[in-house]
């Protein structure tokens, strides 16, 4: 019995109750199979904290399409899932909780801060899995970890102790990237440099000698305080004779020096430059090559310290207003300049940065370093886009020491003890009973917490085991790619492969594919404060267009030629419009197969049915090459193009003619005719949707249920193979002439406005070798071109007089006009393509104008020219159509 769908599709009836069938019956799972060839992906961890958003759909969406693919096609594919602690995040999250209740987490203590932080995340902490799900992510959801879990845990422990015994972890002091509002050290690839308005205010240091001195520009007013020196380049003519003197600092009358060092720009402010080596990098690097003092005058919370006299307790940039006013007082302000520059912010809570000095632990990478570039100039990793391979490389070959301390509560506590009596520091997986050094037992673990990126380095191999020799970790390492964002290369692709190569001495992945970032439609970054995100929940069910829709549209603009894509509703709108004409397309065919036996004989097929099993066999080499290769866009493209144009537009209308002549009984279809085509009709679906199911997974599994098919669930069918016999390139060139000639009817009866209902008669000339294609495909024409019948003539004869024709490659068609009597009113067709033509020319005056104006030629974006040239060739060409209409409607009366 030929099964049925309703008349319309609706995903929401469908997709929840589709996942669950799926889950339920294991096809997620993934466990070592010797038998089999594995292939992994890691997902990119979102935050604990974390909601799902536009950049998760694309990229988890992409993740499924290569793990559903992958299984098609024999592999036992895992997906890893996971969340990540996200320390600062996290912390963020619960601080501002408790703030509500009015509680500090000091007064709660460590202990009782972290119980706080585990119940919310036990609350909280798995909604995106759940969001996951409902976007038809196929995860090992058995699988899933958190990196704070205990096993994990330990893997960062031992990693960490590790690198510590090879001399790879030390602790020193230095200038850092130090959050006041965090009130913890940040890397700098944590930092976000925004354009800020500002100022230059520009100070005069009276000489020690009662001299006119040294005047100095500065951004930081409140750091003067803390100055120790005043720098100038050594070839600057203007303070030669200054350098080696002493001028006294502004307010606090601190005698310091006047040094020279080659890297101070002449060409900012005055030339000289304020050193101030507490708060600033290059001044901190001037400072100890000249062996100056460090003064500081902001606390951790930035905040004015004690010592800083009537500023004392004021916050930065209060203390920075008052500096300025009283140095306007005392007569040493000179200018105060408007100044636009890029200022630190904090990538969690978008704080203005301090620089700080201050004693962390550190993580030498520079030989791990060299051994991540070697493996991506070896192609053993692979970017795609390769572009993205020289932006790592640029980074991985000025490598340098990785803070990875964080002044924190929430994460993974560094595992050093020292020892309260003689100060030797040990590190351990587990609280040591004594000192290494002495044999007390006053140990004292380190407070700090590790950097969130640092434990989720470990991602590819402490997710299978690491460090014990698991049948996992054999099995399944090193994965197989990597999808992630540009935004992370440095903060985790890189360190990953770093890594990877340290623990596992092989890189964790072979590629890594760099999806473009999802913006709005006019170029802004999508944001739910901002008010400019698409939350791909909310289309998929409040707005009713689906999952599939949603993840289809994604994926079929996500180019490697370009880093960010625009993207708007409309995009996903239009693709449930293919939906439904992929739904439509299956109901007609399972209206068609009554009778239908999948084991009979192929029967003879038509040139039709030889045609779209050709197009078929060539989609599926495409698809598969392009999911190969990570040309998600081009797959989708390839797969949207055969259904809707050659399968649902040409195809199926093809059949419904042979469908509507053909005897419904076998005995009366000795040939297998009907066979032959319903077999095409659904094979030929069937496999289409094994192509798609990837991309759409849940409307290509509703479709296929309904069709003869082998096995449970699309979800295992095996991945359609290029069947090279179906490649037909004569049936292929047979239907190009039969399609280009239905074209040319169709366009001639729009140009005349022919009603669609009205039959009239057609002439075609045509080379030799076509005249028998076109005759055996007349049935073909006369139906889809609403043609009454149709003459075949020979090139060389004579044209029909009064008649309007559309020229084709080997081919010409000519619609007679006196047959047209009654049908087309032809004055008002000339009267209507008059006025077009007129239109025509005016438009076409205008552009010619503009393409002649040699400022707009200059000025103008060279993909703006190009394109008003391509138009203006595009108005030519119709403005002669339409001329050679007017002359053919002006010979009949």
């Amino acid at each position: 019995m030929v099964k049925t769908l309703p008349t319309t599709y609706d995903p929401r009836q469908v997709e929840m109750a589709r996942y669950k069938i799926w889950k339920d019956a294991g096809y997620f799972r993934a466990l070592p199979d010797p038998k089999r060839r594995p292939w992994a992906v890691m997902m990119p961890l979102p935050n604990v904290t974390g909601e799902l958003h536009i950049g998760h759909a694309l990229n988890n969406g992409m993740q499924d399409v290569l793990a559903r693919f992958k299984r098609m096609q024999g592999f036992n594919a895992l997906y890893q899932p996971g969340t990540d602690h996200a320390g600062i995040a996290t912390q963020n999250v619960v601080e501002r909780a408790l703030a509500k209740e009015g509680i500090r987490r000091e007064a709660l203590g460590r202990e009782k801060f972290q119980e706080r932080v585990w119940e919310w995340v036990r609350k909280y902490g798995g909604i995106i899995y759940g969001q996951l799900e409902r976007l038809g992510i196929s995860c090992d959801w058995d699988r899933k970890i958190f990196t704070l879990d205990p096993a994990y845990y330990d893997s960062v422990m031992e990693a960490f102790v590790r690198l510590y015994n090879k001399g790879l972890i030390t602790r020193g002091t230095y200038m850092v990237n130090w959050c006041p509002r965090d009130g913890s050290v940040i890397s700098d690839l944590e930092v976000e440099y925004e354009e800020v308005d500002s100022h230059l205010w520009y100070v005069r240091y009276p000489g020690a000698d009662g001299g006119a001195g040294i005047v100095i520009a500065t951004q930081r007013p409140e750091t003067i305080l803390a100055d120790v020196a005043v720098a100038v380049h050594p070839d600057d003519a203007r303070y030669q004779g200054l350098v080696g003197q002493f001028v006294l600092v502004p307010i606090v009358n601190r005698r310091v020096p006047v040094i020279a060092d080659r890297r101070i720009d002449p060409r900012f402010g005055t030339g000289a430059l304020k050193v101030t080596p507490g708060h600033a990098p290059l001044d901190y690097e001037i400072g100890q090559e000249h062996h100056l003092p460090t003064l500081v005058t902001l606390d951790l919370q930035g905040r004015m310290t004690p010592d800083t006299g009537k500023y004392a307790g004021m916050d930065r940039f209060a203390a920075r207003d008052a500096v300025a006013a009283d140095l306007k007082v005392l007569g040493l302000l000179e200018r105060v300049e408007p100044y636009r520059t890029s200022v630190g912010h904090c990538d969690r809570c978008h704080t203005v940065i301090e620089p700080y000095i201050s004693e962390q632990w550190f993580a030498d990478m520079k030989g791990m370093a060299q051994r991540a570039a070697e493996a991506i100039r070896a192609g053993r990793v692979r970017f795609h886009p390769q572009r993205w391979a020289e932006v790592a490389l640029d980074w991985l070959d000025q490598i340098r020491p990785w803070v990875i301390s964080r002044q924190l509560w929430w994460g993974h506590r560094i595992p050093v003890w020292q020892c309260g009596s003689c100060g030797t520091r040990q590190a351990s997986k587990t609280p040591p009973a004594r000192c290494t050094k002495c044999g007390e037992g006053n140990l004292i673990q380190d407070s700090d917490v590790l950097d969130t990126w640092f434990s989720s380095a470990l991602w590819p191999f402490a997710t299978l085991g690491w460090p014990q020799d698991t049948a996992d970790l054999r099995y399944f390492y090193p994965t197989s790619v990597l999808v992630t964002d540009r935004g992370i290369i440095f903060l985790w692709v890189c360190r990953m492969i770093m890594v990877g190569l340290q623990f596992m001495d092989t890189a964790p992945f072979a590629d890594v594919y760099i999806h473009p970032t999802v913006l709005t439609l006019d170029g802004r970054r999508m944001s739910k404060s901002l008010g400019t995100g698409i939350d791909p929940l909310e289309m998929a069910d409040t707005r009713g267009y689906g999952v599939d829709a949603v993840r289809f549209a994604l994926v079929m603009r996500a180019s490697q030629t370009q880093q960010d894509m625009r993207f708007g509703e409309k995009m996903i709108e239009d693709v449930r419009n293919f939906n439904t004409k992929i739904w439509n397309a299956a109901r007609f065919v399972l209206m068609n197969l009554d009778g239908f036996d999948p084991n009979a004989s192929v029967g003879t097929q038509s040139s039709a049915d030889r045609w779209i099993r050709s197009r078929y066999a060539r989609l599926a080499g495409e698809v598969t090459a392009n999911l190969d290769s990570y040309q998600f866009d081009k797959a989708a493209k390839a797969l949207y193009d055969f259904i809707w144009n050659e399968y649902c537009d040409w195809y199926l209308e093809l059949a419904k003619v042979d469908l509507q002549t053909l005897p419904t009984d076998r005995a009366g279809d000795s040939a297998g005719r009907r066979t032959a085509v319903q077999r095409t009709l659904s094979s030929v679906l069937t496999g289409a949707m094994q192509l798609l199911h990837p991309i759409m997974p849940f409307l290509t599994e509703e479709v296929w249920q309904t069709l003869p098919h082998d096995g449970p669930s699309i979800m295992i069918s095996p991945w359609p193979q290029v069947q090279s016999a179906w490649i037909d390139p004569a049936a292929e060139q047979e239907l190009e002439v039969v399609m280009a000639v239905v074209r040319a009817v169709r366009s001639l009866r729009a140009e005349l406005s022919i009603p669609p209902a009205q039959r009239i008669p057609a002439y075609v000339y045509a080379e030799e070798h076509q005249i028998g294609v076109l005759r055996r495909a007349s049935r073909y024409v006369e139906a889809l071109a609403k043609v009454g019948s149709v003459e075949h003539h020979a090139l060389r004869d004579s044209r029909p007089a009064h008649s309007v024709a559309s020229v084709l490659a080997g081919a010409e068609i000519h619609l007679p006009l006196q047959d047209l009597g009654g049908i087309v009113d032809f004055e008002k067709e000339r009267r209507r393509h008059g006025k077009g033509l007129e239109a025509l020319h005016t438009e076409l005056e205008l552009l010619q104008r503009r393409l002649a104006d040699e400022a707009f030629r200059k000025n103008a974006p060279p993909e703006v020219v190009a394109q008003q040239r391509q138009r203006q060739e595009d108005l030519q060409t119709r403005a002669r159509r339409l001329q050679e209409l007017l002359d053919s409607l002006a010979s009949i009366r």
